[in-house]
């Protein structure tokens, strides 16, 4: 497959000197960085325009990525590399759908790449979704780790419980920051705002609720292992839980017996702890209830439907109950949005309608954008891996006539006063946070304010 490609990719420039390809790629995230690590490598003769709407890059790696996981982060170093390549352009600030459209990028560039991802929060859809302190993960997570819009979020931490709705690996990673010593969290990038907030924290007990059991929990080993070993924090487990589960484990394939040991181990060591993390299983919500904010959660029990452990559905049963909690958060998933018309676009399914990243000639989509949000970074990576590697092979049907690129997209941004973050302006909003936050004895402060990243930036 590589040989093939690169025979291709030789082959296009051979037989169409006069026309350099330009290739754009839309959303400068993980899905976008990697798409355009591939297509510059390959494509040396082309020129590859990232455009984001924010004024800095790196997408959830910068905003989704938990506070005290920097290891995770490691990867924008690979993501510099990329952006520092003679053929690539980062293009901050540029919001398409709003200041340019998909008809203006068509017509500029030869092949358009959507990898703008996943930034809409699924709901719940139940009554009392919208009581004060009933929060989405994506907001959340948002407000501790500088997402602009996010930065004003109201979170009320003076209640001593907290209930978190769905059993991902972002979940555990909420109730983890919620859980863990402000001494801990003060040496990371968290925004100062949201460690002010926990510093003063009432929070004791985190509740992860889940429709189904131990065997289909979706958090992995890596932050369930570091849940159960969280500083003067006890992790509560729910005997009845696990009727039948110690049998089943020989048939487990490995990554989800070694989960399900985990969660055996810890429920037989009694650790303390003044804190609390308690997964509750076999639940789903059905009302938050309050008179403002949010007081109580009333729980319907599920029971798991089918022979086969692997294939199990869960179904209300007649029973319910009612948890007490000051905040909810609802973590069942993110979804995308459609940013321009033209774009065909699943509603139901929040995701582009595209064939093997294919959406139309010149235009393809990779990440959560094209699959929806599922896998880790690993696995963004070989999407945009393949979709990249579709483009090139496509290049040379699409070289028929120069395009003008980023020139006439730079004049309509120009016309509408739009000011165009560039990488070099990047760098000193990099390292205006890096000051900041040595300052307070963190790797780094980020800027929450767009107006202020683009004072900095110029």
């Amino acid at each position: 497959m590589k040989k093939n490609i690169l025979n291709i990719v030789k082959k296009s420039f051979s037989t169409n000197t006069s026309i350099k390809s330009k290739v754009c790629v839309v959303g400068a995230g993980p899905a976008g960085f990697y798409a355009a690590q591939v297509l510059s490598r390959k494509l040396p003769e082309a020129q590859i325009d990232i455009y984001e709407r924010l004024p800095v890059p790196f997408g959830l790696v910068r905003f989704g990525v938990a506070p005290d996981h920097p290891e995770v982060k490691n990867v924008v170093h690979t993501f510099t590399k990329t952006a520092e390549q003679q053929n690539v352009r980062f293009l901050g600030n540029v919001d398409v759908g709003k200041d340019i459209d998909l008809k203006d990028l068509k017509e500029a560039y030869h092949s358009v790449l959507l990898a703008y991802g996943a930034d809409e929060s699924k709901y719940l859809n139940i009554p009392g979704e919208k009581l004060k302190n009933v929060l989405s993960a994506r907001n959340l997570v948002g407000w501790y780790n500088g997402t602009p819009w996010d930065k004003d979020l109201p979170v009320d931490l003076s209640n001593p419980n907290v209930a978190i709705f769905g059993q991902g690996n972002v979940a555990i990673d909420i109730a983890r920051i919620l859980l863990t010593p402000i001494d801990i969290l003060k040496k990371t990038d968290i925004t100062e705002v949201a460690l002010n907030h926990l510093a003063s924290s009432k929070v004791k007990t985190v509740y992860l609720v889940g429709r189904r059991g131990p065997l289909q929990a979706a958090f992995t080993i890596k932050e369930l292992r570091e849940m159960t070993k969280l500083e003067n924090c006890k992790s509560v487990w729910n005997e009845n839980d696990f009727v039948g589960v110690e049998e089943i484990i020989p048939e487990l394939q490995r990554p989800r017996k070694r989960l399900t040991e985990l969660m055996l181990k810890s429920m037989r060591e009694n650790k303390a702890g003044e804190k609390a993390f308690i997964p509750k299983f076999f639940r789903s919500p059905l009302e938050f209830q309050g008179a403002e904010a949010v007081e109580k959660v009333k729980l319907g029990v599920n029971k798991m439907e089918g022979s086969d452990f692997r294939t199990q559905r869960a179904s209300l049963t007649d029973e319910v109950e009612y948890l007490d909690c000051g905040m909810a958060v609802t973590s069942i998933g993110y979804k995308s949005v459609s940013i321009d018309a033209a774009i065909p676009f699943d509603d139901k399914k929040g995701t582009v309608e595209q064939k093997n990243f294919k959406v139309s000639d010149g235009l393809y989509a990779c990440g959560w954008l094209a699959t929806g949000p599922t896998g880790v970074i690993l696995t963004t990576m070989n999407n945009a891996f393949n979709a990249a590697g579709l483009m090139i092979e496509e290049v040379n049907d699409l070289l028929t006539i120069p395009k003008p690129g980023f020139e006439s997209i730079g004049t309509k941004l120009k016309e509408n006063n739009v000011q165009v973050v560039e990488w070099k302006d990047w760098l000193k909003i990099d390292q205006y946070e890096e000051e900041n936050g040595k300052s307070l004895g963190k790797p780094r402060e980020k800027i929450v304010d767009v107006q202020k990243m683009l004072e900095i930036a110029h």
